[in-house]
Order: structure tokens, then sequence, then C-alpha cells
């Protein structure tokens, strides 16, 4: 008499298959909330670059420009920007007149904001701008 195995899974390969299915869950959960995080963290990137340009663009077409800082935050107060005017004698040689009625002005925009990581992140941008002396 032959006997007979019946056909099915054993207890181990039961254990191993839940084991292997929870590494995988676990691994896909995983890279889906670091997913989220970055996308969040990109978000807060994005609008601060958008207030920094916005802060570029501002400076000296809404009111005169003048050396020195200026101070302001976003309207929901999560973002706080600084604006640095400065004079630059980029390109000019010491002891000589200037050869124009224009002036080279620098101007640094720095964006500051607590990252939902609670972490606190900064973003700076500069450019240099032409305008007739005073």
């Amino acid at each position: 008499m032959r006997l007979r195995r019946s056909r099915g899974f054993t207890l181990i390969e039961v254990v191993v298959a839940f084991v292997l299915l929870t590494l995988v869950l676990a691994t896909s959960f995983e890279i889906f909330t670091t997913g989220f995080a970055r996308a969040a963290l990109l978000e807060d990137e994005s609008r601060a670059l958008l207030i920094a340009q916005s802060r570029l663009a501002a400076t000296g077409v809404e009111e005169n420009l003048k050396e020195g800082e200026t101070h302001g935050e976003s309207e929901d107060r999560r973002f706080q920007w600084t604006v640095s005017v400065k004079r630059s004698d980029e390109g000019q040689e010491p002891g000589k007149p200037p050869p124009s009625v224009y002036q080279l002005y620098r101007i640094d925009v720095l964006v500051a904001w607590q990252g939902s990581d609670d972490h606190h992140r900064q973003l700076a941008l500069s450019t240099l701008g032409l305008w007739t002396r005073a």
C-alpha cells in the first residue's frame, strides 16, 4: 500500500510567505511615506523660491531703492524674508571718479522657514542692479 501525501502547504511554507509579505509591505509603506515627506519639503522650497523671486523683482520698483535691510513675512507667517541692498564697487578702479551716472547695487534676499521635519531651512538669492546715482 502506498501512503498518499496530502497536497497543500506546510506550516513553515505559510509562515515564510507571511514574513515575505510583511517585508514587502513594510518596504512599500516606507517608500510612500518618504515620498510624501519629500513632496512637502519640495513644496515649501518652491514657495520660498517664489517669495525670494518676488522680493527681488519688487526691490527698486515698488519703492525707491536705498541701501539697508528690509524684513517681512508671508501672509501665513511661515516664511520670513530679509532683503539687503548694498552699493557695489565691482569693476571700478579705486581713486577714479565714477564713469557714468549709474550705480551698481547688490541685492540679496534670504527666506527662512521651519520645515515640516522641524528643521530650520533657508533659501538665498542674489542679483546686481543698475540705478541712477542720487
